[in-house]
């Protein structure tokens, strides 16, 4: 099985981290109380063993609080979890967050037989596509798959096939983002499944 490995761009890394915005801070050991019904679905510590669910562990400070604002006034749609917003404080929602952002998020293969589709869904995510004008996806989500706060999510550690899904949702018109829509839109569905399998299991 193989994990890739990837070093960081000199001067990129702390280029972005200068440009990351300032968040109310949430309780981590607060919000690991407040967890106990989202395990279920998003596993022990945040590490999802469901493809159907996102791993939440060590994403980035302040996504997973967006998110949750999103489904709890209805700009993000999802039956199971308006229901599961719909008590949350905005204290709860800051604790939940530091919570999972502080915790090691989970380490993805890919086996011998998936290398060559994985080195093609590299020269996309850090070089785009130019025959439809789609930029290097790193830019937003970092040359290792780890985001940039608070908008910008980790995608490393993600099972490929949840970011498959999620992707092929974008392209479907049913998950809507100003700017992921039209660019999975251009992506063919073999190109999706590249992708999803190389920034997976960047470290």
């Amino acid at each position: 099985m193989i994990r890739i490995s990837l070093g960081v761009v000199p001067g990129l890394l702390a280029t972005m981290m200068l440009a990351l915005p300032v968040h109310a801070a949430g309780d981590a050991e607060a919000g690991a109380q407040k967890v106990a019904t989202c395990v279920a679905c998003h596993g022990q510590g945040g590490v999802s063993t469901n493809p159907d669910y996102p791993s939440l562990a060590g994403q980035v400070p302040g996504y997973i609080g967006k998110q949750l604002h999103a489904f709890k006034n209805g700009t993000r749609v999802n039956d199971v979890m308006t229901g599961m917003v719909a008590p949350l404080s905005e204290e709860d929602i800051a604790d939940i967050d530091a919570y999972y952002s502080a915790q090691e998020p989970p380490q993805r293969y890919i086996g011998e037989e998936e290398v060559e589709a994985a080195r093609r869904g590299e020269r996309i995510y850090r070089g785009g596509y130019r025959p439809f004008s789609i930029a290097a996806c790193m830019g937003c989500h970092g040359p290792g798959g780890h985001g940039i706060p608070p908008s910008y999510p980790r995608l490393s550690g993600q099972q490929a096939a949840y970011l498959e899904n999620q992707l092929l949702a974008f392209k479907s018109g049913e998950r809507q983002h100003e700017i992921m829509n039209p660019i999975a839109f251009k992506l063919s569905e073999a190109q999706i499944r590249d992708i999803a399998l190389y920034v997976s299991a960047l470290e």
